[in-house]
């Protein structure tokens, strides 16, 4: 599994020793010499072809797109530095990097992502000259139970780690409680695994990390992936698949499969030991318009029995169909009601359990292209249109009538057909280009339903202004009974000053904290209870700006008169023009003279205050938080929101790898670099 790192989780793990952190530690315990030369020769083989996979990882909630960082291993098994690792640890990242056992960072791009099989092909940026360390994949079909192995990889990103075990089971399949079906693993975003994999099970200790691992023979070859573990069981994709995957991605580029779509079960039950039953048949598969029902027993394709007596071979099957070249006219033998017959079938491409999902920022929502899997396991009325996954509140498409909701299919938008992502997206920046007026159909179940969206831009984040209210310049409290006898003034009512704002007529006026405020223009205070805390203020406001008021002030236990003229409330925070990076995904607000008052900033001081970071953008992705003072964008000053805009857009024009944020945090300076998947955020 992929793991973000966690310091405390980290600190856990050290305290109790779970992981080696120096690199095969356990060889220093006392095994025979012989098992520790073996381990020592395996270590020296694979060891520096193991890599720790960093990743930015894009996933779909509330919708929009977010991220967030994520990890595990990988081992490198070409000397041009192609890397074998799990789909859920590299799938759907915007950005991978590898470190090295040497401490070496580099970037790596995805060559091929093959979510049936969990496993990914990642390609190491580097001088095509360069050739890197690599393991060989050894023959997992001659393992044996019993044999030790190692586990390699990144336990909670504890780089360079490894772990001894022995094989417990070499053909391992996972079935519902009842044993009468395989049950496959479900990825992120909808995708399963396990339906060709026979597992290899062992007891070396593997942890959120370790994923993406190799799995070693103490012969020095790799011998499977490692998937997931727990409860003293570990799992790993056998190599021998991973091979398979592998080939076939150097040749070709990519993973294509031959497909029937029939789901079958071992025939055991049925008191045979040849054959496999067809338990289901997909509609509008090649296997349904061969004529295959379920019930029936395959006895072979092409010629090559399809024996499956156990649970354990039904992968052998699927791997045997999946082997298939798409397009392939195949004769596949079968028995129905005691009868043999032979049909033909044409081989169609295997598909991905779900398709693409990518983000409409304009609309607001995020869609998904419709595959035949995902209409069959949801139910869904049609394949013809986009599935909506999300929508993001307040934006155009949540706020037609009716609003669009997860789940509705859009069928067309202007009286243009959407079967796919790219005519959406192509259909929508039309709506936009011609006026921002989108007329929607969508399917929602069995309902055909139209609406009107206006995709104009979102209103500016900037509140109104207020009209000019006269102001003390100081903060106070009510002198309550309890206060004044504290401070040794029983009989007083009023109020104490607690602090007095700088470079104001009130701290002019030679004002301190400490005063209590007894009277105004020889109006007596009355306040002596904490629900009066507002009078004052009131008393304030009842006047005018820049009139002159003398107030009865008690210091030091004698009475004295101090004259002050009354400001301008300062601008707050709320009525400071806003504006939203979308971009980056947060928002910022000019500051004023009450931030710099309050935060004890130069009276100069100039920035943007951060007021808002989206959850899983790119900003916060980088660290970037609220209450941050930004003062520099890529070197060049930010003096205020206006200064903030001509900055941003001109980086989203040259759109930099890294933009360089200097910022100031509560008492010291900061830097955060975003670096964003420029790709994904602009045509």
């Amino acid at each position: 599994m992929p793991v973000s790192t966690c310091r405390a989780a980290t600190m856990l793990i050290l305290a109790v020793c779970f992981v080696c952190l120096h690199p095969f530690a356990s060889a220093q315990r006392a095994y025979p010499d012989a098992l520790r030369r073996d381990i020592e020769r395996a270590r020296d083989k694979v060891y520096p072809a193991v890599v720790n996979i960093l990743a930015v990882t894009r996933y779909f909630s509330e919708g929009r797109a977010q991220r967030s960082p994520s990890g595990g291993s990988g081992v490198i098994v070409t000397p041009q530095g192609h890397v074998l690792t799990n789909y859920h640890v590299a799938g759907n990242s915007t950005r991978i990097t590898c470190s090295l056992t040497t401490g070496e960072t580099l970037e790596a791009t995805v060559v091929a992502h093959d979510p049936l099989t969990d496993l990914s092909i990642l390609k190491l940026r580097a001088d095509p000259k360069r050739r890197f360390p690599y393991a060989s994949l050894g023959n997992s079909d001659a393992l044996k139970v019993g044999e030790y192995v190692l586990a390699m990889g990144n336990p909670l990103m504890l780089s360079s780690s490894a772990t001894l075990g022995i094989v417990s089971n070499t053909r391992r399949v996972f079935t519902d409680f009842t044993q009468t079906e395989i049950e496959e693993m479900e990825l992120d975003e909808g995708e399963s695994t396990g339906l060709l994999t026979r597992w290899i099970q062992h007891d070396a200790l593997i942890l959120p990390g370790n994923s993406g691992g190799p799995l070693v023979s103490l012969n020095g070859e790799v011998v499977g992936i490692n998937e997931l573990g727990g409860s003293g069981m570990g799992f790993a994709i056998p190599s021998n698949l991973a091979r398979q995957v592998l080939q076939q991605v150097l040749k070709t580029g990519r993973i294509q499969r031959g497909w029937l779509g029939l789901t079958v079960l071992p025939v055991e039950k049925l008191g045979r030991k040849t054959g496999v039953l067809v338990s289901s048949v997909f509609p509008g598969s090649p296997a349904q318009k061969a004529g295959i029902q379920p019930g029936d027993i395959i006895l072979s394709i092409d010629g090559a029995a399809t024996n499956a007596r156990f649970f354990e071979e039904i992968p052998l099957f699927y791997q045997r169909i999946a082997s298939l070249p798409v397009g392939k006219k195949v004769t596949i033998r079968l028995l129905r009601g005691g009868k043999e017959r032979k049909v033909s079938a044409v081989t169609a491409q295997w598909e991905r359990s779900s398709g693409d999902e990518e983000e409409f920022r304009e609309a607001g929502i995020t869609a998904q292209n419709i595959t035949r899997a995902m209409v069959v396991a949801r139910k869904l009325a049609t394949q013809q249109g986009v599935l909506v996954t999300g929508v993001r509140p307040g934006y155009p498409f949540d706020s037609a009538r009716p609003n669009l909701k997860r789940n509705d299919i859009i069928t067309s938008v202007n009286g243009v057909a959407t079967p796919n992502l790219v005519a959406l997206r192509k259909a929508i920046a039309a709506a936009v280009k011609n006026g921002g007026e989108a007329i929607v159909h969508f399917r929602r179940g069995e309902e055909h339903l139209v609406t009107v969206a206006k995709l104009s831009t979102p209103p500016p984040d900037t509140m109104g202004g207020e009209l000019a209210k006269p102001w003390l310049g100081v903060k106070t409290q009510v002198v309550t009974s309890e206060v004044a006898k504290a401070v040794g003034v029983e009989e007083a009512r009023g109020f104490r000053i607690t602090e007095v704002y700088p470079w104001t007529e009130a701290g002019k006026a030679g004002l301190r904290t400490g005063d209590i405020i007894l009277a105004i223009n020889d109006t007596e205070l009355e306040a002596s209870r904490p629900q009066d805390a507002d009078e004052l203020r009131r008393i304030i406001e009842d006047m005018s700006v820049g009139e002159q008021v003398e107030l009865t002030i008690l210091r030091g236990g004698k009475t004295q008169k101090v004259s002050v003229t009354l400001e301008e409330t300062p601008a707050s925070g709320e009525t400071a023009r806003r504006v939203r990076q979308k971009e980056f995904e947060f928002v910022v607000r000019d500051i004023t003279p009450l931030d710099r008052m309050e935060n004890r900033w130069e009276r100069n001081q100039n920035g943007v205050l951060v007021v808002e970071c989206t959850m899983g953008g790119w900003a916060n992705l980088a660290g970037l938080r609220a209450d941050d003072l930004i003062l520099s964008i890529n070197g060049i000053p930010v003096a205020d929101t206006h200064a903030f805009e001509q900055v941003m857009a001109r980086v989203v024009k040259e759109r930099p790898k890294v933009t360089r944020i200097f910022l100031r945090r509560g008492g010291r300076t900061h830097f955060v670099f975003i670096e964003p998947d420029w790709a994904k955020l602009l045509p």
